[in-house]
């Protein structure tokens, strides 16, 4: 069975940065494909960022381009959401996910194609 949790949210002051992770296991293979998402109180949960299976295609919102970074670490079954320059917008529950049956290089933000989630860990920008 495919888990995901997530780690590392908190509080943070504008301006600053945190880093999430995304811990895996039950995958029959290293190479699985990761989105990160996030859902604001009273809003519909969005893509922020994926990474493909084959670890070479990332995709970002606008919201968040140039400002966070999705990466991997095979060693550790870890996908780590690195945040920067955070504004108090920034604020949500965010969730990991993977589509098993992504095609080799490729990532999405269709939410109705995932098949497994984490439970979320809060971040929260505030001065």
């Amino acid at each position: 069975q495919v888990q995901l949790v997530e780690s590392g949210g908190g509080l943070v002051q504008p301006g600053g940065s945190l880093r999430l992770s995304c811990v895996a296991s039950g995958f029959t293979s290293d190479y699985y494909e990761i989105g990160w998402f996030r859902q604001a109180p009273g809003k519909e949960r969005e893509g922020v960022s994926c990474i493909s299976s084959s670890d070479d295609i990332t995709y970002y919102s606008d919201s968040v381009k140039g400002r966070f970074t999705i990466s991997r670490d095979f060693r550790k079954n870890t996908v780590y959401l690195q945040m920067s320059s955070l504004k108090p917008e920034d604020t949500a529950v965010y969730y990991c996910a993977t589509d098993e049956e992504a095609s080799w290089g490729t990532c999405h933000f269709g939410q109705d194609e995932y098949d497994y989630w984490g439970q979320g860990t809060q971040v929260t920008v505030s001065s």
